[in-house]
């Protein structure tokens, strides 16, 4: 498996972190919601699944 350097590592959490706080608005304040707020949820929550499956086995290593 090929590594991530720093920089696409940094990203992608920023990535996860920007997606996270629509999601927390989308749950606080729900009628100022996107409307693509259901998308960037499972969307998120995907891309967290593969974030900590890959650290996981990072750790193995």
């Amino acid at each position: 498996m090929k590594q991530w350097n720093k920089n696409t590592s940094r990203m992608f959490l920023f990535l996860l972190i920007f997606m996270n706080l629509v999601v927390l608005i989308g749950q606080l304040w729900p009628k100022g919601a996107p409307p693509f707020a259901r998308i960037v949820n499972v969307v998120f929550l995907i891309l967290a699944l593969v974030y900590f499956s890959l650290a996981l086995l990072k750790l193995k290593e």
